[in-house]
Parts: C-alpha cells; sequence; structure tokens
C-alpha cells in the first residue's frame, strides 16, 4: 500500500519527535560536546537501529520510501515505543489497512438504547473522532454543556477543549485533556486524510492554545477505563470508575459508563 503524502509527513514527524525525547544517556551513548537540538541525532539513532543513516533521514522527510516490517520493529525498538506507539508507527508507515474517509454507521436503535437503561449511571457512546451518538440523562446533567450546540453532533473533544464548563467539571483536566488528545491522536492516525479528523483537530488547534501545544508532542494512547474525578452538581468532588466498551457492530464506537465511588470535599 502507497503512503498518502500526509500520512508520510505525519510518519515523519512523528519519528522525529520519538527521537527527540530521547538522550544520549538513556541509550548508553557518550557526550559529544554541545547538542544543537533536542534527543538523538539522527545518524545516532539510525547507528542504534542498523540502518542507513541517510534512509532513516528520507524517513523523517517524508520521503516516497517503503519500510519493512523489520526496520520498524529496529525502530520501534530503539525509540522505545509501547505497544501503542508501535502501532501508530506501523499504521503510519502503511503497514495497515487504511480505511475509505465516511461518515460511520449510527449505531443500531437498540445499541443507541443502551445509555438510557442505565440511568441512573452516567453512561454515553462516542464514535472514533469523539462525537457523542448517544447518552442518557446522567450524562448530560454531569458533563453539562456537552449537548447544548443546535446545529451540530456533540463531541466530547470539543467540550473538553473548547467549553468552559469542561474546566470546572473535570477536577484533573491537564491530565484529561492529554490524555484524549493522545487517543484522538492515535484514533486518527487509522483514518489519514479523513475529514472527520481532519475538520475536529483543524478546529481545536484554532480554539485552544493548549492542543497547538501538546499536538506536535505525538502522544500516542488507546481508549480504556479508569478513574475520574470530577465536579457533580449538588455533590462536589466525586470519584468516578468508568468502564468503556467496544460496540462488535462498530469497534471504533465505545460505550462508557461511569460508577460514582465516594464524594470528597472540594
Amino acid at each position: 500500500m502507497r503512503k498518502q503524502p500526509v500520512q508520510r509527513r505525519e510518519l515523519g514527524a512523528f519519528l522525529r519527535s520519538r527521537r527527540e525525547r530521547l538522550t544520549p544517556d538513556q541509550v548508553g551513548l557518550p557526550h559529544t560536546g554541545r547538542r544543537r537540538t533536542p534527543g538523538l541525532r539522527r545518524e545516532e539513532l539510525a547507528l542504534l537501529a542498523g540502518i542507513s543513516a541517510t534512509w532513516y533521514t528520507y524517513l523523517e522527510q517524508g520521503r516516497d520510501i517503503r519500510a519493512s516490517d523489520q526496520v520498524l520493529d529496529a525502530l520501534a525498538s530503539t525509540l522505545r515505543l509501547d505497544r501503542h506507539e508501535r502501532g501508530h508507527l506501523f499504521r503510519l508507515a502503511g503497514h495497515a489497512p487504511t480505511a475509505e474517509a465516511e461518515e460511520p454507521e449510527p449505531p443500531a436503535v437498540e445499541v443507541a438504547a443502551v445509555p438510557l437503561l442505565l440511568q441512573p449511571h452516567p453512561a454515553y457512546i462516542i464514535g472514533g473522532n469523539y462525537d457523542v451518538l448517544s447518552c442518557n440523562r446522567a450524562a448530560d446533567e454531569l458533563f453539562r454543556d456537552l449537548t447544548t450546540a443546535a446545529d451540530r453532533p456533540a463531541n466530547f473533544a470539543r467540550w473538553v477543549f473548547l467549553a468552559p464548563a469542561a474546566r470546572d467539571v473535570l477536577v484533573d483536566w491537564e491530565l484529561e485533556a492529554r490524555g484524549l488528545l493522545a487517543r484522538l491522536r492515535g484514533l486518527a492516525g487509522r483514518h489519514p486524510g479523513d475529514p472527520r479528523y481532519t475538520r475536529l483537530i483543524d478546529e481545536l488547534n484554532a480554539g485552544s492554545p493548549e492542543v497547538r501545544a501538546w499536538w506536535p508532542q505525538y502522544d500516542v494512547q488507546a481508549r480504556h477505563g479508569g478513574r475520574k474525578r470530577l465536579r457533580c452538581p449538588g455533590r462536589g468532588v466525586v470519584d468516578y470508575v468508568y468502564t468503556a466498551f467496544h460496540l462488535a457492530e462498530q469497534p471504533e464506537q465505545t460505550l462508557v459508563i461511569y460508577s460514582g465511588d465516594c464524594a470528597t470535599a472540594d
């Protein structure tokens, strides 16, 4: 599969960002005087990965060349990528099928009704680009202003970064926002050029200084469950446990359910 120009640029930028976060000390290289750029030099990374420095430079420059699985494995190991970053690298390098840009199918009626059945637990279904496809009243009340826009679908990423209410509701806003952006990066990497993602990312970059600062760092995560501290109307700060389930019919659509653990003082 030949990579599109935007995908090649993303690959080069991702490799560069991962290279620049490694120091010579971390990989056992001696200090060689003052460095003009952070992290490892291209020549050093190529040497450690056992590939040609010129060829690696072509990858970072976005040239139309194809890396083998063996080369990608060597780069992933040398760059100390976790499994999510490694998968992102392979997809950008054209080693996984790329879906055509298209609107996702809405969840089936019976699936969309699931959040309603989970009341009083806040629950919602989101698409791969964080569009809110279905939510119950408890989620609407907890994540206030999430569904207020009448001219377009509610979007959880847009809410987190652009809605003032999000910084009050999400007690650990920066931690949650960074994680969401890293998950959006991984999902967007599966759909290079898809307007569902490019439009959203452009909007977030235009409206959020944090996105402008964090997006070039190329952090990648997968969706998962965990804990969040949320400020609830009339209850103060509540420690929630949340669980994410991928829908069998639409794997990029996710059902998220919250369960309040305990209330703590503000």
